[in-house]
């Protein structure tokens, strides 16, 4: 009889997470990073929730959007895990029911077209389809990340991107790496915006200069000079 080592245990799980990896959707995850820009151009908030594995995800998730996406000259994202506030989590688990502990967050927090990022590998928590519901009723964008079937939140969020594998395991691993993606391309994106602010900025400023030139306003102009030019000047110890 051959026995089976701990190496070959750890290669059997990394071979099947390989698998995983290469069949993730990457269409639905291009999308989401489209949707979480676009909140990010309108200053509106992300709200990221999950059970378990899922809550330690949602809390690194918002951890990467706040701080890792972090651009100069760019504002940051506005990013709140609802995982995080254990008394309020506790309180309301105590006062109404599990079930409510992220929806009765949300109706205090959520406005209009926020976005509401729900983990869930099973698809079937009940106080994640809780919240679900209570983001759609204030009419955010529901972005759920689940497993294999997913159901029903599947079916409940605005879009949904689902992890092909059946361990929870894997599940969880994907999540991860999905918020990790995310992140790096949000970051990306957020320094393509930067350097084209920055392009456009000496065009704005001769428009401007151009513009007071025309009116005759002498001292409105002899002020956006200076101000151009201070922009301009090389920091202090440079």
């Amino acid at each position: 009889m051959t026995s089976i080592t701990n190496r070959d245990t750890l290669a059997r799980y990394w071979r099947a997470m390989a698998g995983v990896m290469a069949a993730m959707p990457l269409a639905p995850l291009a999308r989401a990073a489209d949707v979480l820009l676009d909140c990010h151009r309108r200053a509106a908030t992300v709200f990221v929730l999950g059970n378990g594995g899922s809550a330690a995800t949602a809390s690194h998730f918002a951890c990467d959007l706040a701080k890792g996406t972090r651009t100069p000259g760019v504002a940051p994202f506005r990013v709140v895990a609802l995982t995080d506030n254990m008394a309020l989590v506790t309180a309301w688990a105590n006062d109404t029911c599990y079930a409510r502990v992220f929806a009765e967050q949300l109706a205090a927090l959520v406005r209009e077209g926020d976005v509401v990022v729900a983990i869930s590998a099973s698809g079937r928590s009940p106080n994640v389809l809780a919240a679900i519901d209570a983001a759609r009723l204030a009419g955010a964008f529901t972005l759920a990340l689940t497993g294999q079937s997913g159901a029903p939140l599947r079916d409940l969020a605005h879009l949904t991107i689902r992890v092909l594998a059946d361990p929870i395991e894997h599940v969880e691993d994907a999540h991860l790496v999905m918020a990790h993606s995310l992140c790096v391309t949000l970051r990306e994106r957020l320094r393509d915006r930067r350097g084209a602010d920055a392009a456009a900025q000496p065009r704005r400023a001769s428009a401007r200069l151009a513009a007071l030139a025309e009116t005759g306003d002498s001292s409105g102009l002899v002020a956006a000079r200076d101000g151009y030019a201070a922009l301009d000047a090389p920091a202090a110890g440079s």
